[in-house]
């Protein structure tokens, strides 16, 4: 029975000990990221989603992770649900900026743009050409010719310029 006992401790003790490891090696995410943020991308943008595979694409790759794919499943069984009840009074806030990585705020573009110019996500400082998902689409942006958002410091949307 006391080498029973010692068995159940010792691999208490170790999962603890792992649990902690693993949530070290994971940074906070910064006062000014938006509510969800698992990810800060080369480029100054967040991301949200819950993966960090194919987290940033497009966005030049990941520069600093705060969420954890490894503590997701790692993580017993009575805590990985404790952290959605406790977050669902914020519910409202927390599934808009997930959507928003995912879709377009709007599927219909917004008014102006039209034959060689490119609209301009004013903060992600990444631009969409005509005829793609994004073009026109995004929260917030302006329509202007490649050349001009070039001068503003944004890059074409997945590396691909329009001319």
């Amino acid at each position: 029975m006391k080498t029973l006992t010692r068995s159940m401790l010792a691999v208490t003790a170790l999962a603890v000990t792992a649990m902690i490891a693993l949530q070290a090696g994971v940074a906070q995410a910064p006062a000014g990221a938006p509510a969800g943020a698992t990810g800060l991308c080369n480029d100054g943008s967040y991301w949200t989603g819950a993966s960090k595979s194919g987290a940033c694409r497009g966005h030049k790759g990941v520069k600093t992770w705060y969420g954890s794919a490894a503590t997701a499943p790692a993580a017993p069984a009575a805590s990985a649900p404790a952290a959605p009840a406790a977050a669902a009074p914020a519910a409202p806030a927390a599934p808009s900026p997930k959507t928003k990585a995912a879709t377009p705020t709007s599927t219909t573009p917004a008014p102006g743009g039209g034959p060689g110019l490119v609209w301009l996500n004013t903060s992600t400082k990444v631009y969409h050409c005509p005829g793609t998902k994004y073009y026109g689409t995004t929260k917030a942006g302006a329509y202007m010719t490649e050349a001009a958002a070039k001068a503003k410091g944004a890059h074409a949307d997945a590396g691909k310029p329009c001319s």
